[in-house]
């Protein structure tokens, strides 16, 4: 392969990438294969962080549909997503990867505070950094913690990386014949509601000029092919397309 456009690159995983067949819980198998991934992408000598959500855990939404307020619906998706980041940990760790997972709340037992500069100095050795507990605030989704610390890290693209392989008009798991977006502008996803990501993460990688690429994270070499610039999924920028 080619030498990478992105050093440094924040990577966006839903939980779902470490549950097993039926969606929920962590399968280490699952995880197994998601580390394998992401060790393809350090391989290109790209500095990787990553962010994982909890849905396969914990919906906070479900919570609060029997009541529960949403501060400690959000709370609870926090932690979940520690119980992620170190699952997926130890993967890369099995894996040959160096690992470490910092939280934005504060649990020195399991993991390190998350402190900024620390992270980038991660990085710069080689290190893969795993970012734990949102931004560490309610209200706020793990699409908004990404793009919060990709802009914190200096990352050069924020890729998002789900179970379809790319941004399309309308649920392609509804309606097949859906049409695939390959290039969007942030106002023409945020205009379409585009549900890959929430308005709040769009309008701030819009606010500093933040590209974002979608591409299916189980799609051969998706991720290899994002960092190399090569057109993969969609691409979300000032500039659009079409």
């Amino acid at each position: 392969m080619g030498e990478p456009k992105y050093g440094r690159v924040l990577l966006k995983l839903g939980g779902e990438a470490l549950a097993g067949p039926e969606g929920w819980g962590i399968d280490p198998q699952r995880a197994g294969e998601a580390a394998e991934k992401i060790r393809g992408v350090k391989e290109q000598g790209v500095q990787i962080a990553i962010v994982l959500g909890a849905g396969n855990i914990w919906r906070g939404r479900d919570g609060m549909a029997h009541g529960m307020e949403r501060a400690t619906a959000d709370h609870m998706g926090m932690l979940a997503t520690v119980m992620n980041s170190l699952a997926l940990q130890d993967a890369l760790e099995r894996a040959g990867v160096t690992t470490r997972v910092q939280t934005a709340i504060e649990m020195r037992a399991v993991a390190e505070p998350y402190i900024r500069l620390r992270a980038i100095r991660h990085l710069e050795k080689g290190r893969v950094v795993i970012l734990g507990a949102g931004t560490g605030n309610p209200y706020f989704t793990t699409d908004t913690a990404a793009a919060l610390r990709a802009m914190e890290i200096d990352a050069q693209v924020l890729i998002k990386a789900t179970k379809v392989d790319a941004v399309y008009e309308e649920d392609p798991l509804i309606n097949p014949d859906a049409r695939r977006l390959e290039h969007l502008t942030y106002i023409e996803a945020l205009n379409l509601g585009v549900g890959i990501l929430d308005s709040t993460a769009l309008s701030l990688c819009m606010d500093n000029d933040l590209p974002i690429i979608v591409v299916g994270l189980w799609e051969p070499q998706s991720l290899e092919k994002a960092v190399l610039g090569e057109r993969v999924g969609t691409l979300i920028d000032r500039s659009g397309g079409g």
